[in-house]
């Protein structure tokens, strides 16, 4: 019997010398590529890293849809890990569980019910959390069935994966993404959905856009803790480069917590940072006294308010300086350092903001083409068959002959083509046909269906024909997908130049922020900017000339102080108190109002709700408003009271607030209305009421109109003037620049309070309404972009027609004074 050769005989030995550098450098190279184009890099196209994107495949392929219920995490992640992503179940589940967290993400894709984790606390475990997709996951899966993109094969060869999924959307700039390779890493900021598509749009109908255009669109990121980022330079060079960085901030309010006692409340944080990260440093600095002026610090958060982090101010500390020391000790200021790395064809690239839009729109394009070039195989397959299915049923009595005629079925296939000429797609076809198929209504149907297919192939041949074509069709269906998942903007943009280094300490003087005379403008567009009074000009000039604001109007102008307290009225009817200390102020002589931040947005107002004017909080006379169903109001500043938002005027349903300003007893009041009429009438007719009021009767509106304008005319007014715009109800809303015309105001007679007024413009023929009015000095007409709008010469008579106007002018105001 032979012997076995033992492991160690030398036929058994199998050893080759190897070069340890040689080895160690291919290896550790074979470590980095999988960790770089198979972990921590996403894909510019979809904004995905392959894990991300197999949890989304998988879970549509489990039909895990939002109209369906939710299934346990550890099913999901099982599923990934077993068919997919073989790389263990935490960092799936980790995927999984980011993808779910709506203070990480701009827009969850995943749908979570259970604990999820929180900035300061992690997730449950799989086992306790469930999972299914949320819609906007849909939009990045969907046409997944008509070839739109590569499959490739899972890890072992038994199933397929899509290389990059359709993309209705920007995902990579939308929910930005971060990750840590080797040799590089990637840092990319979230943004605003509707901002994203418009700039994506923009760069889709003008190929030669420049950056500084994108940004009109895309401001910067918008975080979805909201927050104040402060100062653009860095954002601009990210964009342009790939690389920068910009400065967060908390959003706070100073706000009297009772009789004797102030505090600051945080309602939103910068991006990923927990309040009781927060609360740790605050108290860690007390404790070190490096932070003096606290009290207490509480976290109010609960769900139904949201974020509420109060910390209470010592007795006889400024909380602005207090505030101050705070963003330079805790992370109630951050820094966030934008790195934009993403893979582009498989290899590790830098973008900037054009770029990152221009490799999605490419892969946007390519999967409209094939998406539509599968459609269009479809349905001509589809209509070969029915075009058989027609010959077939005209002529039923000779292909039931035919084919009982037939010894099988193969040679009735052979002679149906024969005979009636028909492919062996259709012959096989006519072969299956029911015998309910053969009734008229059939028939019709048939031919309706026919009739709708060649439409149908039609046009996807003019669109895969046209490249404007398809690049409407994508400019659609990213509009499509703004719509249906876009929302607000949550952070404020603030441009307060250069941003201090935060391990730079400031001087004990630089803490104490002056309460230095200011005046606050509103603009006609509604923005909001500070500008500081030269302490040496002569009945305190402002620091920036007149000539710089050219390029928009004011509508309401206030001088205060820094730290001051001014209020503005909304048209909901309400009043915010705020102080202008953190509003952006006119830095030197180099700055316009576009500058300036929105004032929803500064003053953190309802949807739809907007600033109508501002008004000072002081010993002033009555504030005057008016309403589009014409009523009037005054309210003295006393009845106002000291509460953050007051209610001031009881409106009916239906009704806001269209116009309010300061009116003292020689003041004037003046309403216009759409119909063209005119009314002023002496302030002093209206005596102030109670906040809780509901106002009385101002002007007489008819049936189906409306106030367009309400305003208050100072005794001291030199030359005012009317400005009014007429249209046309039929025309949509900027499409038709309309009649404008300028009359003094002197023309006008006075008349009592509850009339009709008297007519301020003679409509022309298609002409049914005044879209907009304004009385004042000093006119400025305004585009919706803020741009200048040419305005007709002064001397109208008062009832005369309008003429042309240039464009179209969506606010008046006036210049600054």
């Amino acid at each position: 019997m032979p012997q076995t050769p033992s492991p160690s005989s030398p036929s058994q030995e199998r050893i080759e010398d190897v070069d340890v550098s040689s080895e160690m450098q291919g290896s550790y190279l074979e470590y980095a590529y999988s960790v770089i184009y198979s972990r921590a890099l996403p894909d510019a196209r979809d904004g995905l890293k392959p894990v991300q994107r197999r949890i989304l495949y998988q879970m549509a392929e489990m039909g895990l849809r939002p109209d369906r219920g939710h299934v346990k995490s550890a099913r999901v992640v099982g599923e990934v890990m077993g068919k997919l992503h073989p790389h263990g179940d935490a960092p799936i589940y980790d995927a999984l569980v980011r993808l779910a967290q709506p203070f990480t993400l701009r827009v969850p894709l995943v749908d979570g019910h259970g604990n999820f984790g929180s900035l300061d606390d992690g997730p449950a475990a799989p086992r306790y959390t469930e999972a299914r997709l949320a819609p906007p996951a849909l939009a990045l899966t969907e046409s997944l069935d008509e070839d739109v993109v590569d499959f490739i094969p899972n890890y072992d060869g038994q199933f397929q994966q899509p290389d990059v999924l359709p993309a209705a959307f920007p995902n990579l700039l939308v929910n930005g993404a971060s990750g840590i390779a080797v040799g590089m890493a990637t840092n990319m900021a979230p943004h605003n959905l509707v901002e994203v598509v418009a700039a994506a749009v923009h760069l889709l109908e003008n190929p030669d856009a420049t950056v500084d255009e994108l940004m009109e669109f895309v401001p910067g990121p918008d975080l979805p803790g909201g927050g104040v980022i402060t100062g653009v330079d860095g954002i601009k060079e990210a964009y342009q480069t790939g690389r920068g960085s910009f400065r967060t901030r908390a959003k706070v309010a100073v706000e009297q917590l009772g009789p004797r006692k102030t505090g600051l409340v945080v309602t939103e944080l910068p991006y990923l940072v927990g309040p009781e990260r927060v609360i740790e440093k605050i108290k860690d600095a007390v404790g070190a006294k490096k932070l003096t002026g606290i009290s207490d610090v509480a976290d109010l958060t609960d769900r139904r308010h949201g974020l509420r982090l109060v910390i209470t101010v010592k007795t006889g500390f400024d909380p602005n300086a207090v505030l101050e020391h705070l963003y330079r000790l805790t992370p109630l200021e951050d820094s966030f350092a934008i790195n934009n790395v993403a893979l582009v064809d498989g290899q590790p690239q830098t973008l900037g903001l054009r770029e990152l839009l221009r490799v999605y729109l490419d892969h946007r394009i390519r999967v409209v083409t094939r998406r539509s070039e599968y459609r269009l195989a479809r349905r001509r397959e589809r209509l070969h068959l029915v075009e058989g299915l027609l010959i077939a049923i005209l002529d039923i009595d000779e292909v039931i002959q035919v084919i009982r005629s037939s010894d099988d079925g193969e040679q009735a296939r052979s002679r149906l083509q024969d005979v009636f000429d028909l492919s062996q797609a259709q012959a096989e076809y006519i072969l299956e046909l029911r015998l309910r198929r053969l009734t008229k209504f059939s028939r019709i149907e048939l031919e309706a269906e026919r009739d709708q297919l060649k439409k149908e192939i039609d046009e996807l041949v003019r669109l895969l024909g046209d490249e404007a074509l398809l690049r409407g069709q994508v400019a659609r269906e990213l509009d499509a997908a703004a719509e249906a998942f876009g929302t607000p903007r949550r952070t404020l943009l603030l441009d307060g130049g250069p941003v201090r280094p935060r391990t730079a300490k400031p001087k004990d003087a630089d803490l104490q922020i002056a309460d230095a005379p200011c005046r606050v403008f509103l603009s006609a567009t509604g923005r909001m900017v500070r500008a500081d009074l030269a302490a040496d000009s002569p009945a305190g000039g402002i620091v920036t000339p007149t000539r710089r604001f050219t390029h928009d109007a004011i509508r309401a102008t206030v001088d205060t102080t820094t730290r001051g307290e001014l209020g503005a009225i909304t048209d909901t009817g309400r009043l915010v108190r705020f102080s202008p200390v953190d509003l952006p102020a006119v830095p030197g002589n180099s700055v316009q109002p576009a500058a300036g931040t929105r004032a929803d947005q500064y003053l953190a107002l309802g949807k739809g709700e907007h600033v109508v004017t501002i008004v000072p909080l002081a010993d002033e006379p009555a504030v005057a408003l008016g309403t589009a169903h014409g009523v009037v109001k005054r309210v003295a500043a006393g009845e106002i009271g000291t509460k953050h938002e007051v209610e001031i005027i009881a409106l009916k349903p239906g009704d806001r607030v269209v116009g309010a300003a300061v009116a003292p007893d020689d003041a004037e009041l003046v309403f216009v209305t759409s119909d063209a009429q005119l009314l002023r009438f002496a302030a002093s007719a209206v005596r102030p009421q109670g906040r809780g009021a509901g106002g009385m009767a101002g002007v007489r509106v008819t049936a189906g109109e409306r106030v367009v304008y309400f305003g208050v005319v100072p005794a001291d007014a030199a030359s005012p003037v009317v400005v009014t715009v007429a249209g046309s109800t039929q025309v949509l809303p900027g499409a038709d620049a309309g009649t404008g015309k300028v009359s003094e105001f002197a023309e006008f007679p006075a008349k009592g309070r509850g009339t009709g007024g008297v007519r301020a413009q003679r409509f022309l023929k298609g002409e049914d309404t005044l879209t907009l009015a304004w009385v004042g000095e000093e006119p400025r007409a305004v585009g919706s972009d803020g741009g200048i709008r040419r305005l007709p010469e002064a001397g109208a008579k008062r009832d005369a027609s309008g003429s042309p106007l240039d464009g179209v002018i969506g606010a008046i105001g006036t210049a600054v004074r």
